[in-house]
């Protein structure tokens, strides 16, 4: 069979799947889930076992050490995986939910109701958890689900999609609701985004190449961000504590991930207070400095920043420094080199706050918080299904409502149109 006919063959299966999960009723859906959340804990060690074969695979293929933490599984992240698809149960079912109903003068009456998209396809990079918040998410909204993950996660990824299938089976409901692309073969990428008419919505979640090739291919609506480069403000009546604390959290928490900091601007006002000692704490975490001018006199011994340096998402311990002379040059830099992905402000003056959050058009835009906060899970819906920095359809963290549509119902007693 050719990778066309297969990857055909595994959308039509996934589609008539669509149609069986679209019918399951808020207590079906959240007895699936909790019987998944429960075998993910009882196959704990079978999904560690599995992925240590992944991360022995990765010492030979380069990958870099933000790519290792986000493959790595251990049991607290197991537990992790469980506890959101517990999360997700509880959340509030997004399907036959009535946005707007209204009568018009002829007697017809009119009702919005959220309805499932369909078949959604997941390509992603590196990350098994992934595997998991999609597939509870498709679910819970009475979508099946293609994942896609990378070649280097291929062991970890089938073994936490193996446990949704069995529990499907269980419960009567064709497996095909979550299904695995097995097949290394880069170019199903191509033919997967393609199938207009069997994939309703593609959403790609990795690098910036990855997200590029799948929008120059796709003939399906895809939802997507290119880069998180993300940036902290630090205003001049910022308390200095809780700024550092944020720009630490930030950045060193957790670098690889897309809502980490990448460039730190910082009022010339407060810099020569806050920098030499914030810059410390950050090289003694390891993190590489790259400044401005001005922040070379303040944090000596680093490198200087280049125009390149301010559009790149390192996702790494790297990150860039730049001082500016107000809230309005900080928004300014932002608004040529940010990504519409997440920025913050750290301020005590309301005025500064309220122009920051006007002027920034990014899909999140925190006030004294870290750009961390930027997940589905921080937000409150279970899990996420991706990130968007676009404005059509879903913006931001996408959780179960992101992955809905809707269609009016329109009840008439004979009418006819004049």
């Amino acid at each position: 069979m050719t990778i066309k006919n297969e990857v055909r063959r595994l959308a039509q299966k996934a589609k008539s799947a669509a149609e069986a999960v679209a019918l399951l009723s808020a207590s079906q859906k959240n007895k699936i889930l909790l019987s998944v959340a429960r075998e993910i804990r009882k196959k704990k060690n079978f999904i560690i076992a599995e992925n240590k074969k992944d991360l022995a695979c990765t010492r030979s293929a380069g990958l870099s050490g933000a790519m290792v933490d986000r493959l790595t599984l251990d049991a607290e992240r197991i537990d992790g995986i469980a506890s959101a698809v517990e999360d997700v149960v509880m959340l509030k079912d997004p399907i036959g939910r009535i946005i707007e109903k209204w009568k018009r003068p002829n007697g017809l009456s009119i009702q919005k109701v959220t309805v499932p998209l369909g078949v959604i396809v997941i390509i992603y990079e590196s990350r098994p958890n992934v595997t998991s918040e999609c597939a509870s998410l498709c679910l819970k909204s009475g979508n099946s689900v293609i994942l896609r993950g990378g070649r280097e996660a291929f062991r970890s990824n089938k073994a936490i999609a193996s446990i949704y299938q069995q529990i499907l089976k269980s419960n009567k409901i064709p497996v095909e609701a979550v299904s695995l692309v097995e097949t290394p073969d880069r170019s199903i990428i191509d033919e997967l985004v393609q199938l207009e008419g069997l994939v309703n919505l593609v959403i790609p979640r990795g690098g910036e190449a990855l997200i590029r090739r799948v929008m120059e291919k796709s003939r399906v609506p895809v939802i997507k961000h290119y880069k998180g480069i993300c940036h902290v403000y630090v205003d001049q009546t910022a308390d200095t504590k809780m700024a550092e604390n944020i720009v630490m959290n930030a950045k060193v928490q957790r670098p690889g991930v897309c809502n980490a900091m990448e460039t730190l601007l910082v009022h010339k006002k407060i810099a020569p207070v806050l920098l030499p000692h914030l810059a410390q704490k950050l090289i003694e975490k390891g993190v590489e400095l790259r400044g401005d001018l001005e922040t070379q006199k303040l944090v000596s011994g680093i490198k200087r920043a280049n125009q390149k340096d301010w559009d790149t998402e390192y996702l790494d311990l790297i990150l860039s420094i730049r001082v500016v002379d107000d809230t309005s040059q900080a928004i300014k830099h932002i608004q040529e080199h940010g990504s519409g992905h997440t920025d913050a402000i750290v301020t005590r003056s309301k005025k500064a706050a309220e122009e920051f959050v006007k002027k920034v058009d990014s899909s999140s835009v925190m006030v004294n918080a870290s750009t961390r906060f930027a997940d589905g899970n921080q937000y409150g819906f279970g899990a996420e299904i991706g990130i968007s920095t676009d404005k059509v359809h879903a913006r931001g963290p996408m959780g179960l409502e992101g992955l809905t549509s809707y269609k009016y119902i329109v009840r008439g007693k004979g009418q006819v149109r004049t």
